[in-house]
């Protein structure tokens, strides 16, 4: 252990943030790193406790507790300590495919388990990974591992998101020959066009996939598979597939009026708005000046996101940037507690307020937090030409259904208002995976339109075709789809070979 004491002696501190009153003005990444001798000092403060939960992955209370990569934290905090930056990284390569992406995107499951938080604030591993897989490629040090031999099998892997991705990797470093068939016109799924550029920026990406380009990896752009190329026709060519199309079927909002012009679902509006900033080749200006998108431009426009999650969050911020005149963010269930109840103990996920940047730059650009709790939308208000001028809302409540037992957010009389909206974006999240893609593969759906597989497995009902990420464990985080993706490498692995040593 780098410093029995360090977690009595040394304070967190993180990178600097970029203040809302700038980071707005741009798409730009906000969060900084520190410089390297502060970051040693952070990888001093962990415990290197007896029982890790930080590397657990584990279920507690239906909720992750701990890294699902299984990262090995206290060994590679350690390594950060004592400043051997390049063992850290080998250590984090053994467990983690794309360091780069989470340590940007991901809530931080191995923090919020971490022993030091039980009392005070806890190891900053994401940041140290950061600092980890940056300091990597500034120094050269990232390389995709090449097969010296080849096994003359072939995989399709369908969707380039990071379970596609993660699956990718470790089946061509096992010597398979794999092509990534994605329906966009760049590679990423949720990373590209669900996560916007202040979160991740999409150079990072590209950087990655030259990478898998160069070690081979063949990626296959504008093909809709289900549509353009059916199933069978895969599996010809194929020797086994594997479906990672994420789990993007949106759910919507049916209240009177859904068909008003200015109703948008939140991943296209996000998509949209990071598709022209690639195109314009980043400059920012361009496009917060832009009249030509679908909605118009929203300079000045009222806007309401329905969903509080990050999703949502991150079309406030969006909507900030392309100046809006307001943004309100309505969310059904009620505002969560400051700190952690007794019913909600550590190491579980801790179920408080969280205030993102989203809704931080709401509260500097128009004096106050962007969310309305226990509310929902019961109708949208157009005018004769159609277009949305407004919405109706309801305040809710929790009673308990009388025939099923189960608390349900019920309408409270009386508590009906009226909102100004020139456009609206639905965040709302997902059903499932989208059905046309299984479908052509006759893979079965369970109850939840997922692809189904038996427990801890990853072959689908269709012989040969395996499934992975949202589309097969619904809608959760990139850090969940990278574990399994590269657990459905190995049972593809094991399927083609009998054996694997991934």
């Amino acid at each position: 252990m780098g410093k029995a004491t360090g977690f009595l002696e040394f304070e967190r501190k993180d990178g600097k943030v970029v203040p809302p009153a700038e980071r707005i003005k741009n798409f730009d990444e906000f969060h900084g790193l520190l410089d390297l001798d502060e970051q040693k000092l952070q990888g001093g403060r962990c415990m290197e406790c007896g029982v890790p939960f930080c590397q657990a992955g584990t279920m507690i209370a239906g909720m992750a507790s701990g890294c699902p990569l299984h990262n090995l934290v206290p060994e590679i905090n350690d390594l950060v300590y004592h400043e051997n930056y390049e063992q850290a990284y080998e250590r984090l390569s053994t467990t983690h495919s794309f360091p780069e992406f989470t340590s940007r995107v991901c809530p931080a499951l191995c923090e919020n388990a971490c022993t030091c938080g039980l009392h005070s604030a806890p190891v900053s591993t994401k940041e140290n990974e950061k600092t980890i897989i940056e300091y990597a490629y500034e120094k050269g040090l990232v390389k995709e591992v090449v097969s010296k031999i080849r096994t003359g099998k072939k995989v399709a892997v369908i969707g380039s998101g990071p379970s596609g991705l993660a699956t990718a990797q470790l089946l061509n470093r096992r010597g398979h020959s794999v092509t990534v068939y994605e329906r966009s016109d760049r590679a990423g799924g949720l990373l590209r066009y669900g996560i916007p550029n202040m979160k991740l920026d999409k150079r990072v990406i590209d950087r990655r996939i030259k990478l898998m380009e160069e070690a081979g990896i063949e990626f296959v752009y504008n093909v809709n598979v289900g549509k353009d190329i059916t199933g069978k026709e895969l599996l010809k060519k194929y020797d086994r597939v594997v479906l990672c199309c994420g789990a993007s079927n949106p759910r919507d909002i049916t209240a009177p009026g859904r068909d008003a012009k200015g109703i948008y679902f939140a991943v296209d509006f996000l998509k949209e708005v990071s598709k022209k900033l690639m195109d314009s080749d980043y400059n920012a200006n361009a496009i917060m000046e832009a009249k030509d998108y679908s909605f118009g431009s929203l300079k000045d426009k009222n806007v309401i996101v329905i969903g509080g999650g990050d999703t949502g969050n991150d079309c406030v911020g969006t909507s900030i940037r392309l100046g809006a005149g307001s943004v309100i963010q309505l969310e059904m269930m009620p505002c969560p507690p400051t700190e952690r109840l007794d019913s909600n103990p550590w190491p579980e996920w801790p179920k408080i307020l969280k205030t993102d940047y989203g809704q931080e730059e709401a509260i500097y650009k128009f004096g106050s937090d962007p969310r309305v709790y226990k509310t929902t939308v019961t109708e949208f208000i157009k005018d004769k030409a159609g277009n949305l001028t407004g919405v109706k809302t309801t305040e809710l409540e929790s009673k308990k259904d009388e025939k099923t037992g189960r608390m349900m957010m019920v309408p409270v009389a009386g508590t009906e208002k009226e909102l100004k909206a020139d456009l609206v974006l639905i965040a709302a999240g997902f059903l499932g995976s989208e059905k046309y893609v299984a479908d052509s593969f006759g893979a079965e759906l369970n109850a939840r339109t997922n692809v189904s597989t038996k427990d801890g497995e990853y072959e689908s009902s269709a012989k040969g075709v395996f499934a992975a990420g949202d589309m097969r464990r619904g809608q959760s985080l990139v850090v969940w789809a990278i574990s399994e993706g590269r657990n459905a490498a190995r049972a593809v692995d094991i399927s083609l070979m009998g054996y694997s040593n991934l």
